[in-house]
């Protein structure tokens, strides 16, 4: 019988998926098997905005207790969805290249941004999309909404709602004329299809560490070295650095997954353009600023967005998006 190794994961459609995805990854870089549990987090359990479910993390804590009670051997986060402040017990031992960071226009009738008719009703849960959606488009009407990916799809006229395997029925509310949604869940549902518009990022900021995963470990390792070596393979230099200057720049304004922030990272050969937005929960005022530096190390990463937060800081950041 070969050897196996444990991953925990929350039970949604989307982070059993991508789970299932970075599992087969260190499964084949490893030659071990893998046995997946599924653990139930707060925030699949609690009702009500997502804004008001008591901080960052609600998605995490759970699993990250599994972990460290030894019910697994590492766990799969939307790294979006971890709170800045990493926990001393556990680590990230890998952050996988990343899928698109964009956030995505599901519409009815094929409609783009431009093309919503004034007054158009959109859906999103999310502070920081509403935010420079309102920014864009002040005549459009935001609606918060929750619930998994099919079930925020299943809001919009004529697109519908998804069954437990994925499909797509006719449509049980239809209530909205779009959502909102990341693209890269989109993605690796296999709903690329219903994306209506992409989000450039000079219109809308994504989410500090958007369509990155996260692998987390025990502070010690795995305990099996074949992991802890598929793991070192697995991660992806570039992607950690540029996740970690917009998850720096977080945590130096101290403001929540659910704070009206944006922030994306790219690298131009080796230097590293870090771009920021607050906003007022309104839509009403955005302040938006750029820094870049040469970095090649994680350290010189976190360095640079700490300096923009600084910036924004100055600039009137924590008053305008609430975070004082």
């Amino acid at each position: 019988m070969s050897a196996s190794f444990t991953v925990g994961t929350r039970a949604s459609q989307l982070a059993t998926t991508q789970t299932a995805w970075a599992a087969d990854q260190l499964a084949q870089l490893s030659g071990l098997s893998v046995h997946t549990e599924l653990v139930r987090t707060e925030g699949d359990v609690v009702t009500g905005p997502l804004s008001q479910l008591g901080g960052t993390g609600v998605f995490a804590a759970a699993l990250r207790q599994h972990l460290l009670a030894g019910g697994c051997h590492l766990a799969v986060h939307s790294l979006k969805d971890l709170p800045t402040a990493q926990p001393e017990p556990l680590l990230i031992a890998a952050i996988p290249p990343r899928e698109d960071v964009r956030d995505a226009l599901c519409a009815r009738d094929g409609l783009t941004l431009a093309q919503l008719p004034q007054g158009a009703k959109v859906g999103t849960g999310s502070p920081r999309r509403a935010a420079q959606l309102l920014a864009h488009r002040p005549d459009l009407k935001v609606v918060d909404i929750r619930g998994n990916v099919p079930t925020r799809l299943g809001r919009v006229a004529g697109v519908g709602d998804t069954h437990d395997d994925g499909s797509v029925g006719r449509s049980v509310q239809g209530d909205l004329d779009a959502v909102i949604l990341a693209a890269a869940g989109l993605h690796r549902l296999g709903l690329g299809g219903h994306i209506t518009d992409y989000l450039d990022p000079s219109i809308m900021l994504p989410a500090p560490g958007q369509g990155a995963l996260a692998v987390e470990v025990r502070a010690g390792g795995t305990g099996l070295s074949e992991l802890d070596a598929a793991l070192t393979e697995l991660d992806d230099h570039a992607t950690r650095c540029e996740v970690t200057a917009e998850r720096a720049l977080l945590g130096t304004l101290e403001a929540g997954c659910a704070a009206p922030i944006g922030a994306l990272a790219h690298f131009t050969e080796d230097t590293l353009v870090l771009e920021a937005v607050a906003c007022d929960p309104a839509g009403t005022e955005v302040l938006r600023r750029s820094a870049s530096a040469e970095v090649r190390t994680v350290a010189q990463a976190a360095e640079l967005g700490a300096a923009l937060a600084a910036t924004l800081l100055a600039d009137g950041a924590a008053e305008l998006a609430g975070l004082a």
